[in-house]
């Protein structure tokens, strides 16, 4: 596997930490090369997207939606009850699970099956605290410095 080294960012970075260790998780999951079951990921606008799955022949039953460390793992499973005797087997209902890294903020909202296609909703819900504000300026000298566990006087 390919290695990169992200050194000469983190010196203007800060709170990317953890960058290095999707990019690896994201090339080992490429690498699988596993293109069943296919998917759609839709920016539906600035803070939703879908990702829509193409899951023919599952249930709701068949089917489970999870979400674990910013993780959306999407898994399929069908019964091995209903073995037919086929002339032709075109459609593929074999078992899968996919894997969806969720960025900072991005949450499931729900999922809806219709028509064979399994559609996962997400919206990114910055807090509060993290959006961007203005910082007054005040004039005049700054206060002095306080020391820890000492009140100013």
């Amino acid at each position: 596997m390919r290695t990169f080294d992200f050194s000469p960012l983190f010196r203007t970075s800060v709170g990317f930490d953890n960058l290095q260790r999707r990019l690896d998780s994201a090339l080992q999951y490429a690498q699988a090369n596993d293109a069943y079951p296919p998917y759609n990921i839709e920016k539906l606008s600035d803070d939703a997207y879908r990702i829509s799955v193409a899951v023919a022949g599952f249930g709701e039953k068949d089917l489970d939606v999870t979400v674990k460390e910013d993780v959306v793992v999407v898994s399929g499973k069908l019964d091995a009850d209903r073995e037919n005797a086929y002339l032709h087997r075109g459609i593929a209902t074999r078992s899968f699970e996919r894997r969806f890294q969720l960025a900072d903020h991005v949450k499931v909202v729900d999922a809806h099956l219709a028509d064979g296609l399994l559609e996962i909703d997400l919206a990114r819900e910055v807090p509060e605290e993290l959006k961007p504000r203005r910082i007054k300026i005040l004039g005049g000298p700054a206060p002095k410095a306080i020391e820890h566990g000492k009140k100013a006087a």
